[in-house]
């Protein structure tokens, strides 16, 4: 099985990254392979909503975000970690995922999502709720932990030391392997739900 981790900080090193390091720990042990990518830093224009994917099935935008749906197609899980800006995630890990999650034409269902946050303080609840919607748009499942998905640090590394926190990811990397093998287990006994035709309406008619 295998889990693709996304990384909206800037800082490679910083208390995100902590805290998908302190997830990647448990998934070796649960034989789970991780891929991560560093997202934050990079250079990744928004969707300017040219529905040129409808036709070609990927971003007229060559850059990462194609590179990245590849691994998501071929993952069992995605977990995507941003540092709070302003009671939201980084602007540039938002732009990949619209463009990411719009311009791909594969069968999430039943793919597991998980939405890690990291702050000096406040905004994580407003972060994590907002990450959480690519998930629940695509038919996934989201992981849970024993309290929000969040790790509390300023300074780089300050993360090590929020107790709290790195249980709260143990337990959702512990959650999350659960789901997906039993996940795996269903799809292999029962398949996946049936799915209706969408039924796409307006407000205006």
């Amino acid at each position: 099985m295998k889990v693709l981790m996304l990384n909206g900080s800037p800082k490679k090193n910083g208390n995100t990254a902590t805290a998908l390091k302190e997830m990647e720990k448990i998934f070796a042990q649960e034989g789970i392979q991780v891929e991560t990518v560093q997202v934050g830093g990079q250079n990744i224009r928004g969707c300017i909503a040219c529905n040129s994917c409808a036709r070609t099935g990927r971003c007229a935008f060559d850059d990462i975000v194609n590179e990245v749906a590849a691994a998501f197609e071929n993952s069992d899980g995605l977990v995507v970690a941003s540092p709070v800006y302003y009671a939201s995630a980084n602007a540039t890990l938002v732009a990949l995922l619209d463009r990411l999650f719009y311009s791909t034409g594969f069968d999430k269902t039943m793919k597991v999502g998980a939405s890690v946050v990291a702050a000096r303080r406040g905004g994580l609840s407003a972060t994590f709720d907002e990450l959480n919607k690519y998930f629940t748009i695509s038919g996934m499942p989201v992981a849970s932990s024993q309290y929000w998905n969040s790790i509390h640090g300023a300074a780089p590394g300050e993360a090590a030391q929020d107790a709290e926190g790195l249980q709260t990811m143990r337990t959702l990397a512990r959650n999350m392997a659960f789901l997906m093998k039993s996940i795996a287990l269903g799809k292999a006994a029962y398949g996946l739900p049936e799915a209706e035709p969408f039924c796409a309406t307006n407000f205006i008619r």
